[in-house]
């Protein structure tokens, strides 16, 4: 018996819990929350720059962007559990190999290069394939639930980090943070994560042979639909990741100390926090183009505030707390889209697709607006355009048109 309305949750509550759980303890958040923590140590004990020392999280985010369609494809051909729990597993021993970085500036990167090269399995290229099988008519936000887990770690991660690095030294931070993959979420993964079976995935994902419904990647390239969704992720990831990166230097330029900065970027996560549960919410209830376009252009209304000359405190919170709430919403209907558009046959590796462009993207804003501000010497060049592209991104998403009702077989692709 296939899956109705009501139960949706109740039959799926394990996978989405197990899945929120990887998400938070893998490689999407887990380095982005701690590598600013290890820039005094490391320059005490090798004398590397800031740069140099930092450099490295972007190496890690362009390498495991470029691999996402092809863990995406391991998880479509070999099944999506056996890949999520090798690569969580990868994750973990490679973070914790980082402790045994040489007095060698190339040894240091390439450990931090072979964690990139393992760890693209443990993000939500994988996950979020499990939780669209099992879920339909909730799945809007049950995948806001899921990439909840991102938020989440900030609330964790920092504070351990911390911890182990008085107590015991940076190298070891490397290891205790890994056990939290290793030892929480890998035990969990294993317990209560998978596909389901054929009678309990919802009917709207199969063909009209009962088999898991959607088109093949060449498909989807050929679709118009794909390029507008991939236009869209990059002009609003390459906007949204420079602002939040570069948010306290531009609050500073504007005469804010780093107290006020410090509150203005709580408000932040929650922007994330209620954007990510706002945009499942609505997906679920209405068509996702009427969706996308208010909450992707509600940051073009951060920029605005961050351009002005308000020196009000409460206003740069807002336009902290708007800029999350686009950040939220991105990595949802990225996932949400793939799904609806494109089927579930060959979902990891058209979502690995539009997740490369997110992830490289976001690697290359920041650099981007610092550049912007060494060659001008503010930020007003990069938020006046950051307007236009936060803007014209939602508005591609407005000529979506209707999901489609149907898929064809995977026969009809093989011929």
């Amino acid at each position: 018996m296939t899956q109705t309305k009501n139960n949706e949750f109740s039959n799926g509550w394990k996978v989405l819990f197990a899945s929120f759980t990887g998400v938070a303890l893998g490689a999407s958040p887990i380095p982005y929350n701690l590598i600013g923590f290890t820039v005094i140590p490391l320059t005490e004990e090798f004398g590397w720059t800031k740069t140099e020392i930092l450099a490295p999280i972007t190496l890690f985010g362009i390498i495991a962007s470029l691999l996402a369609p092809l863990f995406g494809a391991w998880a479509d051909r070999y099944g999506v559990r056996r890949v999520a729990l090798l690569s969580l597993t990868a994750f973990a021993l490679s973070f914790a190999a980082i402790s045994l970085t040489p007095t060698s500036l190339t040894g240091y990167y390439a450990l931090w290069i072979l964690s990139g090269l393992v760890s693209i399995g443990s993000t939500p290229v994988t996950w979020s394939r499990a939780i669209n099988m099992w879920f339909f008519k909730h799945r809007g936000l049950a995948l806001g639930i899921l990439l909840l887990g991102t938020s989440a770690a900030p609330f964790i991660v920092p504070h351990l980090a911390v911890w182990a690095i008085n107590n015991f030294g940076w190298r070891s931070m490397f290891v205790v943070i890994a056990m939290l993959p290793l030892c929480i979420a890998l035990p969990l993964a294993y317990r209560w994560f998978r596909e389901p079976s054929a009678r309990e995935q919802p009917e709207e994902i199969s063909n009209e042979n009962g088999e898991l419904g959607g088109v093949d990647l060449p498909t989807a390239i050929r679709d118009y639909r794909f390029w507008l969704i991939w236009s869209s992720v990059v002009m609003v990831a390459i906007t949204f990741g420079g602002a939040l990166v570069n948010m306290v230097p531009i609050l500073l330029d504007r005469g804010f100390n780093t107290e006020q900065a410090a509150t203005v970027m709580s408000g932040f996560g929650v922007g994330v926090i209620a954007g990510r549960l706002m945009t499942g919410a609505l997906l679920d209830r209405f068509w996702a183009g009427y969706v996308a376009f208010p909450l992707l252009c509600v940051a073009a209304l951060s920029s605005v505030i961050l351009l002005s000359d308000s020196q009000l405190l409460s206003m740069m919170v807002l336009a902290s707390i708007l800029l999350g709430l686009t950040a939220g919403a991105e990595s949802d209907l990225v996932a949400y889209l793939t799904g609806r558009y494109f089927g579930m046959a060959h979902y990891g590796k058209i979502y690995g697709m539009l997740y490369m462009p997110f992830g490289i993207a976001s690697a290359i804003s920041p650099l981007a607006y610092a550049y912007v501000r060494d060659v001008t010497g503010s930020y007003d060049l990069a938020l006046s355009v950051s307007i236009g592209l936060y803007i014209g991104g939602g508005s591609l998403l407005l000529c979506l048109g209707k999901y489609p009702s149907s898929w064809p077989s995977p026969a009809q692709h093989a011929n």
